[in-house]
């Protein structure tokens, strides 16, 4: 079979896997309960039937030597799967903005402040105790590369995406098991951020800290909204039809212009990399860009794109939920194949600074919501400060979601402010420029500077979360 051909059927069967994991979530009560994406039960399952779990069962077994000692799905197909999240990750930052009407910084500082600055405060604590567990045990009992300091922010909080994004960059300083350690951690955030978020939820109802919900919400005993269907009379269109279908199909339209806006950052990174080279990279042999992914820029040429398409597109062709449909497509795409090539022998073989690093992260972000959200986040702290949680969880998708249920009649402030953070957020932790170049700093500069440059910041978020908006 033609490698043309491969690419296609991987395609497919990624599909075919994407369903079974919905149905198993439809059939299955705990896992409607814990609210898990169907995206990371394909990719469980996917993991189970290929060579790292099926395979090893099979040799295990004696039956070393036929179909199923190397899993259901031939390696051509693995290694196809393994080459998706680096590159649909670039889709996913493209979109963050296009079709979002770009606010101006003030609106923004004035609606979402006291999310930003707590959502800042924990993305930067990620790196704080990150590097901090890793230069005092991390590397010295366990001879782990310092680099390491950066994967719970990296995976916690940048989440799948970024903990693939990551990858190239890992295997070009030489700490090859990070990738598969980033990607671990990161499922280890989704599945511990929404069950956490969930008993969070519960916790702050029962005890009246939640402004919305009360003892009597039936929102965790509805069924529909559990098993992740929408009932039939309360379906609404995916997106606006901009375009007539018979000129150009308006889905194909809006994926051009999420071609480019990764072209935009492809330009925008190269240029970069140029101006390093001359100014500073062949005097010093320091070079930062050139270890950088492309997503971040992905993500800055989707803005000025927008910018662009608000000026001259007098026809707004582009429509911000069709927009949304390709995003999540790409997320599930790649969640999926993520987890579907996870080196489970990786994680096995470092499994004990796997878990440190994990638990560390989940303590500080628990912390984080649990003692700062209510002294940085004056009005709403639980409804807005669960979806910073889910976020530094792992994922967006775990935050809005852990919001929804929190205020599902979007009567507070936490939506449209989550929004607005993003732009103060995205472009900067959690995927964005530091988190793209912490590796290379920690690897020329080492842990102690990245690490006193990480406290300074996230004293400086948390004093404003805490003595200017705590205050109001």
């Amino acid at each position: 079979m033609s490698s043309a051909s491969m690419v296609g059927i991987s395609f497919l069967i990624l599909g075919v896997i994407l369903l079974l994991g919905k149905w198993i979530r439809v059939i299955s009560p705990p896992l409607q309960k814990l609210f898990i994406p169907s995206s990371l039960i394909g990719g469980f399952l996917a993991l189970f039937l290929g060579s790292e779990v099926l395979g090893k069962i099979a040799t295990l077994t004696g039956y070393y030597g036929t179909f199923l000692s190397g899993g259901l799905f031939p390696q051509e197909m693995i290694d196809i799967w393994s080459s998706l999240p680096g590159i649909f990750i670039n889709l996913i930052f493209a979109t963050l903005f296009l079709g979002k009407k770009i606010p101006s910084l003030k609106n923004i500082w004035l609606l979402a402040g006291p999310q930003i600055a707590h959502g800042q405060t924990i993305a930067w604590g990620q790196y704080v105790f990150g590097i901090l567990v890793t230069i005092l045990i991390l590397t010295p009992f366990f001879g782990i590369d310092p680099t390491a300091g950066a994967l719970i922010e990296i995976s916690f909080e940048g989440g799948h995406g970024t903990a693939a994004g990551m990858a190239a960059t890992y295997e070009e300083f030489g700490f090859t098991d990070a990738s598969d350690l980033a990607l671990g951690l990161a499922t280890i955030g989704i599945l511990f951020g929404v069950i956490l978020g969930i008993l969070l939820l519960n916790y702050g109802i029962r005890t009246n800290k939640t402004a919305v919900l009360n003892k009597s919400s039936d929102i965790f005993l509805n069924e529909n909204y559990q098993t992740g269907i929408i009932d039939f009379d309360s379906r609404e269109s995916a997106g606006k039809i901009t375009t007539r279908p018979e000129s150009i199909e308006p889905l194909s339209l809006h994926f051009g212009y999420v071609g480019i806006a990764v072209g935009i950052g492809y330009i925008i990174l190269h240029l970069l990399i140029i101006a390093e080279d001359l100014l500073w990279g062949q005097s010093t042999g320091i070079y930062l860009f050139s270890h950088i992914p492309l997503f971040p820029m992905a993500m800055i040429g989707g803005i000025i794109l927008q910018f662009l398409l608000e000026r001259f597109d007098r026809y707004h062709t582009l429509d911000r939920n069709l927009m949304m449909r390709i995003q999540g497509l790409s997320l599930d795409i790649l969640i999926t194949s993520a987890i579907a090539t996870l080196s489970l022998a990786v994680i096995g073989s470092n499994l004990v600074p796997f878990l440190i690093l994990a638990t560390v992260g989940i303590v500080w972000n628990l912390v984080a919501f649990l003692f700062l959200g209510p002294k940085m986040i004056p009005s709403y702290w639980f409804e807005r400060g669960i979806g910073n949680f889910g976020q530094s969880m792992g994922m967006t998708a775990s935050g809005l979601l852990l919001m929804r249920i929190a205020d599902p009649a979007n009567t507070s402030p936490a939506m449209e402010g989550f929004g607005y953070k993003q732009l103060l957020f995205e472009p900067i932790v959690g995927g964005g420029i530091f988190t793209a170049a912490s590796v290379p700093l920690i690897f020329y500069f080492g842990p102690l500077p990245m690490l006193a440059l990480a406290i300074i910041v996230m004293i400086f978020w948390s004093s404003i979360g805490i003595f200017y908006f705590g205050r109001k």
